[in-house]
């Protein structure tokens, strides 16, 4: 039976492997989960407006959840931009798949909640699923994601993940062009572009709270040579560990732009996207899954919360209902470059131990008084 389960995780692996899909176009990949769930004669409901499903097993009032995100990113790989699991939710899938199978001969006097969500990356599928009612009467939450070797090694796991909070801004300058001979007559977006630059590297906070903040775009100027921008977008990055401290650098941010609009005679727009909060890791949950990991992997392979400046829409569930217990459990896999990276490679065997991990956790969780 064990053995069966082990395979059966690792083809539905290779299948989302093979087969990405951006956020929320994950169609087939929900028609594949549907299919595998049809296999096992489980239950599922499906959305007529977005991706993803929730499937349930068990009995009871109480309901425990798990989540798993199912969408790729859109990236270059080896020269061609296209969908591809670099995140590794292709593992995250077929890991919870697996955890589902373990449990669901078992007898369970509590309800089991299997949630598949999209659009992860885009960093509002959680919103999406909770307008939609999927953490309703949910006390726990659950997670799992592979993690990079620098975190945990192939045999490791840690049962909390303490992502932090993230949020993008985009931001417009308009200024005036100018003749190259002429600057005295424009008003130079590059210059603005430059003051933006070194107002982030004078941006400082307690340097006991981690967290970083600089531009990932700029684009100005045209093919003329002669000619002295006046308009410009950029875009900057912002992370902290700690919710609170990225609000802090948000306002501040905003405050300094204000300045350099003034000073530089531009009209700056901006507008804040993509907010991902940072994680409300639940002690008695993060417990319930360190007894789970110790049973499994043992004493030397249970190792202390990750913490991590990635982020995750995970935290958007707790941020809804601060009653809910959730923990995501990081898998240590030997993964490298990294996550994110075109040509992430891990070891397919931490699909099984994560699977095992996620039921025996789920298990515990189910028989708790």
């Amino acid at each position: 039976m064990v053995s069966n389960i082990k395979q059966m995780i690792h083809d539905w692996f290779q299948y989302f492997h093979s087969y990405p899909e951006i956020s929320w176009k994950e169609v087939e990949t929900t028609n594949k989960i549907g299919s595998i769930l049809d296999s096992m004669g489980v239950t599922y409901h499906r959305f007529n407006d977005v991706t993803g499903l929730v499937a349930e097993i068990g009995t009871g009032d109480e309901v425990i959840a798990v989540r798993a995100d199912i969408d790729a990113l859109w990236q270059e790989v080896d020269g061609k931009f296209q969908a591809n699991h670099s995140c590794g939710h292709d593992a995250n899938i077929s890991m919870v798949l697996g955890a589902l199978a373990y449990l669901k001969d078992e007898k369970l006097t509590k309800r089991i909640r299997f949630i598949f969500q999209p659009a992860e990356e885009k960093g509002n599928g959680s919103e999406a699923m909770i307008e939609r009612g999927v953490i309703d009467n949910v006390s726990y939450l659950f997670g799992v994601h592979l993690r990079p070797i620098e975190e945990l090694t192939f045999g490791q796991v840690s049962p909390a993940i303490q992502h932090g909070a993230a949020v993008f801004l985009e931001g417009k300058i308009q200024g005036e062009d100018a003749h190259g001979a002429r600057p005295h007559q424009g008003k130079n977006a590059i210059d603005v572009l430059f003051s933006i630059q070194q107002l982030l590297k004078n941006i400082y906070f307690s340097p006991f709270e981690p967290y970083s903040i600089k531009l990932t775009k700029v684009q100005a100027g045209g093919e003329s040579l002669n000619i002295i921008p006046g308009s410009a977008s950029f875009a900057i990055d912002l992370r902290a560990q700690n919710n609170s401290v990225l609000a802090e650098i948000q306002e501040r941010v905003e405050k300094e732009l204000e300045t350099i609009s003034a000073l530089h005679e531009v009209t700056i727009s901006t507008d804040w996207i993509d907010y991902t909060p940072g994680a409300e890791v639940s002690a008695d949950a993060a417990a319930i899954a360190g007894e789970a990991i110790r049973e499994v992997v043992g004493d030397s392979n249970t190792m202390p919360t990750v913490v991590t400046s990635g982020s995750d829409d995970f935290h958007f569930y707790t941020i809804h209902d601060t009653n809910l217990k959730a923990t995501m459990i990081g898998i240590g896999a030997d993964l490298v470059p990294g996550l994110h990276h075109p040509q992430m490679e891990f070891n397919h065997e931490a699909l099984d131990i994560g699977a095992r991990t996620l039921a025996k956790t789920i298990e515990k969780c189910a028989n708790k008084n």
